[in-house]
């Protein structure tokens, strides 16, 4: 589904993605996982198609997604603060799902509304922080995109919402089989319904290991702070 062989792209001559490769072949949910600068919104926008890699080859579903509309029909991006229109209300999110995404389901996205609570007619540009959020989760799930990517999709959302998208993505999940691609800085909620965790550090893959694996690699020390320094610098 996504194939990434020795890719390079940085902006002004300064790198941030370097030989960089990922290959996923089937229907996953993937947490992506990495410091500010590590690289992770490059490589979101690579596989969304907003840029053309300098170096390497970039597969989506078997298509290079850049300037490419038949392969963005499949891919969906939802971005950290993703843009709407200065005058879109709730219904012009779910017509614009509709015209660019050919699997949009109507149906999951209203049920998503109400259960999100979100008015249909307040413009979105005077929706508070959650339910901006909630508005990008509607979007990327009702989407039903065959690639969906997830930019840190619980800001500014309470624990009620949180478990509300949770429950959500695991229902589209099991409907729609599709590979999700959810990138946060919260991975320890997040990770149990994570089958996969990708983790990128300098610009390169440092893991990319099924859950459970990268669960035993997590050690927990206690005690002397000094004694604790020695044993892990």
């Amino acid at each position: 589904m996504i194939q990434i062989k020795n890719l390079t792209y940085g902006y002004q001559q300064t790198p941030v993605l370097s030989n960089f490769n990922l290959h996923e072949t089937e229907p996953n949910i993937i947490g992506l996982w990495g410091r500010n600068g590590s690289g992770k919104t490059t490589l979101m926008s690579l596989l969304a198609g907003h840029y053309k890699p300098l170096e390497g080859q970039l597969n989506v579903l078997g298509q290079k997604p850049y300037n490419n509309l038949s392969a963005l029909e499949n891919i969906c991006y939802i971005q950290e603060n993703h843009p709407f229109g200065q005058n879109w209300k709730i219904e012009d999110v779910c017509k614009f799902g509709r015209y660019f995404h050919p699997n949009w389901n109507q149906e999951f996205a209203e049920k998503l509304i109400d259960l999100f609570e979100l008015p249909y007619k307040k413009k979105i540009t005077k929706f508070s922080k959650g339910m901006k959020t909630a508005t990008q989760i509607i979007l990327g799930l009702a989407s039903n995109a065959q690639i969906t990517i997830l930019d840190e999709p619980t800001n500014g959302l309470d624990a009620v919402k949180r478990k509300i998208f949770y429950d959500a993505l695991l229902e589209s999940y099991e409907e729609q089989p599709r590979l999700f691609l959810i990138s946060t800085h919260h991975i320890e909620e997040i990770q149990p319904l994570c089958e996969s965790l990708i983790v990128i550090q300098d610009g390169e893959v440092l893991f990319h290991e099924q859950m459970e694996v990268m669960r035993e690699k997590g050690v927990i020390l206690s005690g002397n702070s000094e004694l604790i320094e020695q044993v892990t610098f």
